[in-house]
């Protein structure tokens, strides 16, 4: 059992790995290396105790005979001179040997792998994001906790289940975020599970102790007031569930007589239960914003989709599309949204992110206040910048952005590569600099974000589609194509139709590259007109 309490010992100190896994899907993939190093580690040292214990058994078993046999004549045992001489053998120096054997500590090689890649290990933000993120996708996705819990996501591959000790987990998430509403989801889960005679750690009575104060927080009195009771049925000492039916029974009497008295006055009214919802969210579109991820809401008509098309485009007789024109297609009308496919090439986008990787770090936005840059949990993701004389692949890259949009990349940002994390997400935004924000890129001297590229460099089994709520569209992730589109009028306006957002991956890995051109070098092509809006 020692070795049983150092491992213990060694988990239990807080992770020293740098926080931000959740925020990213590429990242994650190399922990799934380190556990499978550990796991190695971990039968390497069963295997080890399994020989120590095969050499013990051994022993003893050979001393079970020998004792058996010297104990049935002892005098005539030891009188042979060749046994009087083992005996003293064994006692002085094999029985020694022996406990030597037993007291070597098998476990130095696990302990000490485990403690170099604990550094490497997520920590409390890592589970907490991670948590939340489960939620916003619950959320977003209108799925039930029964549907995650047993792992039927659309596109999965490896089904994953959550035991009732995950759900009560997730719970606790939302109930220290004072999320009473998730809370009370997520613990009638558990509970649903342990009645099905589930096999867990955690217990009813902890369950329902946080059940019925969530319920409570969201003014369902009565069903608090029964939780309270079935939690009493199961621990009637939980001293702190007595306390809470004695107040529970004191507000209702209140209101029982405060209503009473209303109803000599207003006999014909009755009451109205308060309702549960979620909590209300600071995002003013956040409904068309979800709607949009599920792929509903869409505004697209059929007059106006006739008037989208597919084309070849040669970059205004570019000689290198000539011969091999890129394909174009339309995605939106206004804004105008212009896919191109086969635009990059799986080994571009390999080198890509193979260069991105090792510089991923959390995506940060504009604080409008301070103008600085700082991370919001309306973005998670880890991005990562490239610059054009760094590798061929990305000066071709950004060349090819030049050839096919006209305007000169010689100003625009680097290459941003993004990787989103569970959940991951970037809430509605605009990439361009609204009036109120005049020093958003003073310090590149360039000024506004006159277009956005988009390269989407991975297929996305369920969700991260990039949707524009102010006109109801949504463009989905596909391997291989990029989206452009102009964030600016050619009179230097801001378009805010092009408001915008990344929708949460539900299920896979979703990698895009973006690059931001900007207005300086483009006055000659593309010139500004008189009318504000054009």
């Amino acid at each position: 059992m020692i070795w049983c309490i150092l491992i213990v010992g060694i988990l239990l100190p807080q992770s020293l790995a740098h926080p931000g896994f959740f925020t990213s899907i590429g990242q994650m993939t190399d922990l799934i290396h380190t556990e499978k190093d550990l796991v190695t580690s971990l039968k390497d040292y069963i295997k080890a105790e399994e020989n120590k214990l095969e050499q013990i058994k051994k022993w003893a078993e050979k001393l079970d005979r020998l004792t058996s046999t010297a104990t049935k004549d002892p005098e005539g045992f030891v009188g042979h001179p060749v046994n009087a001489f083992k005996l003293m053998k064994r006692l002085n120096t094999e029985w020694s040997e022996l406990e030597n054997l037993i007291l070597k500590d098998m476990s130095d090689g696990f302990i000490s792998n485990l403690t170099i890649q604990r550094q490497y290990f997520p920590n409390d933000e890592d589970q907490v994001g991670a948590a939340k993120a489960l939620l916003r996708l619950q959320d977003t996705y209108n799925l039930d906790t029964d549907t995650i819990s047993k792992g039927n996501l659309p596109g999965v591959k490896l089904k994953s289940f959550l035991t009732a000790e995950d759900c009560f987990e997730l719970g606790k998430v939302a109930y220290t975020e004072a999320d009473y509403y998730h809370t009370e989801l997520w613990m009638e889960q558990a509970l649903r599970q342990l009645d099905e005679g589930e096999v867990s750690t955690i217990d009813k009575v902890s369950v329902l102790d946080y059940l019925s104060y969530a319920v409570y927080q969201q003014g369902d009195l009565d069903k608090a007031l029964l939780l309270t009771k079935k939690l009493l049925e199961l621990d009637p000492e939980h001293q702190r569930a007595n306390g809470n039916l004695k107040y529970f029974e004191y507000i209702m009497a209140n209101e029982k007589d405060a209503n009473k008295s209303a109803s000599d006055d207003q006999s014909d009214q009755k009451t109205t239960p308060k309702k549960k919802g979620m909590a209300v969210d600071y995002l003013p579109e956040r409904q068309k914003y979800e709607m949009l991820c599920r792929g509903e809401g869409i505004k697209m008509t059929p007059r106006r989709q006739k008037k989208l098309f597919c084309r070849y485009h040669d970059g205004n007789r570019n000689p290198k599309f000539i011969l091999a024109p890129a394909k174009q297609e339309d995605e939106w009308d206004k804004p105008r949204i212009i896919r191109f496919h086969d635009i990059i090439s799986d080994a571009e986008i390999e080198i890509v992110k193979d260069l991105a990787k090792p510089r991923l770090s959390r995506a940060t936005v504009h604080d409008p206040e301070t103008g600085k840059l700082t991370t919001a949990q309306y973005r998670v993701s880890k991005s990562a910048w490239l610059s054009g004389y760094e590798n061929p692949v990305v000066s071709r890259i950004n060349m090819r952005i030049q050839d096919l949009t006209g305007l000169d990349v010689s100003t625009a940002e680097e290459l941003q590569v993004a990787n989103y994390g569970v959940g991951g997400q970037y809430e509605p935004h605009f990439d361009f600099a609204r009036k109120d924000e005049p020093d958003a890129f003073r310090e590149l001297g360039t000024g506004n974000r006159i277009a956005t590229w988009l390269f989407y460099m991975s297929d996305v089994s369920a969700g991260g589609a990039t949707v524009f709520p102010e006109v109801g569209a949504s463009v989905w992730p596909k391997k291989g194509t990029a989206v452009f589109w102009y964030n600016l009028f050619a009179s230097g306006e801001g378009d805010y139709s092009t408001r915008h957002a990344a929708c949460p991956v539900l299920v896979g890995n979703k990698w895009v590259s973006n690059k931001w051109l900007h207005e300086r070098g483009q006055e000659f092509r593309r010139p500004c007109t008189l009318s504000e809006l054009e």
